[in-house]
């Protein structure tokens, strides 16, 4: 399973980065605008760090807005992925910008419909968000096991990102159902990592390790 860091600050990349589990990065204009920076300037310093696939979002809402915004992305960095929204126009997009192999993450998906429309459409990643749908009570779970099922059954080439990954449990599950990827906030990281079990057994060790040496 792959992770991506949902995050444009670079501090917090290169922190993850160095302990190699940083498979790509995953933006969009809330992200972007978090840091006051400019977006090109962002999106390439990430591209320098991480060798991996970096999703950076259109901001257009039409087919030929999205597409024109998407060719200027691809530009910047062989390892721009541009993300799609989950529309009409984002689809008729996606078919355009597949045929000139330009590699797309399409995003807000909800449904299994949805997606593979996407992945008709020929998305080279789709992203359903695990957490939003949890907090309408929909079995997100579900969703992500049904989309792998489809892609294994029909060859598809698309991967799931499983993205609003909001907790270590959501983590988990999304593995167990066959997610291809998960996109990690940088600040869930230390929790998944941090156990107290872990931490009262390492000073168990270097107590044991001093009493060992004073005796």
């Amino acid at each position: 399973m792959k992770f991506f860091l949902d995050t444009a600050n670079i501090d917090e990349i290169k922190r993850i980065v160095d302990l190699g589990l940083v498979d790509g990065v995953t933006t969009n204009p809330t992200i972007i605008s978090r840091e006051g920076r400019d977006f090109e300037e962002v999106i390439k310093e990430i591209c320098d760090l991480v060798p991996g696939p970096v999703s950076a979002e259109v901001i257009g809402l039409e087919a030929d807005q999205m597409v024109e915004e998407a060719r200027k992305l691809a530009q910047w960095a062989d390892n721009v992925v541009v993300k799609i929204p989950m529309t009409e126009e984002g689809l008729k997009a996606v078919h355009i910008l597949s045929q000139e192999g330009i590699k797309t993450n399409v995003t807000l998906i909800f449904s299994v419909t949805q997606a593979l429309l996407a992945m008709k459409a020929g998305a080279t990643y789709i992203s359903p968000f695990v957490g939003r749908l949890e907090d309408i009570g929909t079995d997100a779970y579900q969703l992500i096991a049904d989309l792998r099922q489809i892609i294994d059954f029909y060859g598809f080439d698309t991967e799931i990102i499983a993205a609003s990954i909001r907790t270590a449990p959501h983590l988990q599950e999304v593995a167990r159902c066959g997610a291809h990827i998960a996109t990690i906030p940088g600040s869930l990281f230390p929790k998944l990592w941090s156990h107290p079990l872990t931490d009262n057994g390492i000073k168990d060790f270097l107590k044991d390790w001093e009493a060992f040496q004073n005796r």
